[in-house]
This record gives structure tokens, C-alpha cells and sequence, in this order.
């Protein structure tokens, strides 16, 4: 009798540590918000943190996602207020989901330190080459899928084509792209009318407040210098997801650029209703879906339409 309580005993205590590992391992569902706009409540909360579901140090990529996805934020952003949305959206999907503030001035108190992409593309390109080396040292993958948005997007390139990420990289999905630059055609180039002036790249990217910003002009030197030979970096799919309303990427057909293995998306075809801007398309649930079919294309799923206000949505 005694030996047979004994036994059963271990085997309580067997299942008992069994259910208790299954709790204390499965996986976190994180709530999605539905707006751009929820990085702001996270950041004045959590000033300084990452956004839910981002930057777990011990996420290990699985099969089904074998790279992990590093969120490249526009200028103005940061890793939390960015990323509100695809961050806890891609960690329940089950990606290693990372994220970085590039290009802002931590000596500064916050918020002001909350604040990226304001220098120069190129300082803080390397930092987003910095991170993508700690990405696939701590996960032991080979390659990480770049999501990005607004500056974040040439960005992305930029990393690719020149410092390089080329090798380390396999897609690269891009919110509001401005791959001819912004404010100008091959008629009317503020970038051009600037350098015409004597003031080019090197000497904008003195401005106080915004280095980055005159390099994305249409005609800026950087620009011309991304376009030389192509935009895209032979190897890796791109897929571009503009919208008709942006109205920071003007015009927003400077987002929608040809080439092989590659894929151009306007949110309001088939669906009128979703009036992103630029700012809301990074937190439209449209949007979303051709992210998440981007980065997943052998499991494509159905892309809500469904009513989207700029700014808010």
C-alpha cells in the first residue's frame, strides 16, 4: 500500500508540473488597438519602453517564421509610438517582433529623446545596421524581414543597398514609401530647386531640428544617389503599400515603384472606405493584412475593408 501511494503520488506530482509548465510557457496574447494613435498613451505610460509584444530578448523564430521582423519607424517616431499596432499584431501571429528608436537625441530629457529620425539618414542607418546584427545574434537566424514606414522605409533600403544588409535580409514591406522623394516630379523638384540654390544634402543635414527631412525631398542628392541603378537591392522581395490620401509622400504614386520581385498596393483599391493618410495607414487593419500576407505569402489570408478616419485610424 505504501508503495503504491508512493507512486501515485509522483504521478500527481508529474501532471502537476506538467500543467504548470504548460501555464507558465504558452505564449502571450497581446491586445491590438485599431489606431496609429495608441503609440501615444503606451509611450506617456511606459516612457521610453518597446510596444507590446516587441523586443523579447529570448523569442526564438520558429519554422513556420524563420526571420524575425525588425520595425523601422518614419521620422517623428519611435520604437513604441510607431508600432502600437504591428508590434503585438506580429508577436500573436508568432514572429520574433524587434524594434529600435534610430536617429533621435538620447541626451535630451524625455519626451524629446522619444523623438527619431531627426538626424541625418545615413547616422542613423548605421544604428538600424547595429540593431540587425543584435536581432540575428540573439535569435541565431540568418535574416530578418524589415517592416517599415515613412523614412523607415529608405531607411530599409538605404541599410540594403549600402551598408551592407543585402545578405541579411529577405523582404523588405514598406507603409507610405517615398522612393522618388516627396514634393516634386520630373517637372517640379523641390529637392532640385534646393541644391540649385547651393544648399545640398550635406548642408541641409545641418538643420537643427530635422536632418533627414530635406533628404527626402524628390531631386535631394539622396535620393538621386538610392535611384542610381535601380532602387531595389537584387534579392530580396519588396512590397509597397501606399495611399491615395498621403499627404506627406506627395505625390503618392512616388511610392509605387516597378521592379522584379516586387509588389505595388494602393489600400483603396476595392475599398473606398479606408481614407488613410499617412499617418493612419501605419494602424490600418487593410493595411495590416498586405503586411501580413507580404511577409507570409504561402498562407495568404482574406484583407479587411472596412472604414478607416485619416490620423486616427
Amino acid at each position: 500500500m505504501r508503495r503504491f501511494v508512493s507512486v501515485s503520488g509522483i504521478l500527481f506530482l508529474a501532471f502537476v508540473m506538467w500543467a504548470g509548465a504548460g501555464v507558465a510557457t504558452a505564449a502571450p496574447v497581446y491586445p491590438v488597438p485599431d489606431s496609429f494613435l495608441a503609440g501615444v498613451p503606451l509611450e506617456l505610460g511606459n516612457p521610453g519602453g518597446s510596444a507590446p509584444g516587441s523586443n523579447d530578448w529570448t523569442c526564438r523564430p520558429s519554422d513556420a517564421h524563420p526571420e524575425p521582423v525588425v520595425l523601422v519607424h518614419g521620422t517623428g517616431g519611435a520604437r513604441q509610438t510607431n508600432w502600437a499596432v504591428y508590434a503585438p499584431l506580429l508577436a500573436n501571429e508568432g514572429y520574433c517582433v524587434y524594434s529600435l528608436t534610430y536617429g533621435n537625441f538620447p541626451d535630451l530629457p524625455w519626451p524629446l529623446d522619444a523623438i527619431g529620425g531627426m538626424t541625418p539618414i545615413d547616422t542613423g542607418t548605421a544604428q538600424i545596421a547595429a540593431f540587425v546584427d543584435e536581432v540575428l545574434s540573439s535569435t541565431g537566424a540568418s535574416k530578418v524581414d524589415l517592416v517599415g514606414h515613412s523614412q523607415g522605409t529608405v531607411q530599409a533600403n538605404n541599410y540594403v543597398k549600402f551598408f551592407g544588409g543585402a545578405g541579411k535580409v529577405a523582404k523588405i514591406v514598406s507603409l507610405a514609401p517615398p522612393w522618388h522623394g516627396t514634393y516634386g516630379n520630373d517637372q517640379v523638384s523641390a529637392g532640385r530647386f534646393m541644391r540649385s540654390l547651393g544648399i545640398d544634402d550635406e548642408v541641409a543635414a545641418g538643420f537643427p531640428v530635422c536632418g533627414a527631412c530635406p533628404e527626402m525631398l524628390q531631386g535631394s542628392a539622396f535620393i538621386d544617389r538610392m535611384r542610381a541603378g535601380g532602387v531595389y537591392a537584387p534579392g530580396i522581395d519588396y512590397t509597397n503599400i501606399t495611399t491615395r490620401y498621403d499627404e506627406l509622400v506627395v505625390p503618392y504614386t512616388s511610392g509605387l515603384e516597378p521592379g522584379p520581385d516586387t509588389t505595388n498596393i494602393v489600400v483603396q483599391d476595392g475599398c473606398e472606405q479606408d481614407y488613410s493618410d499617412h499617418v493612419a495607414v501605419a494602424g490600418s487593419a487593410r493595411a495590416a493584412g498586405f503586411v501580413l500576407n507580404a511577409l507570409d505569402p504561402a498562407h495568404p489570408r482574406d484583407v479587411p475593408c472596412r472604414f478607416v478616419a485619416p490620423v486616427a485610424g
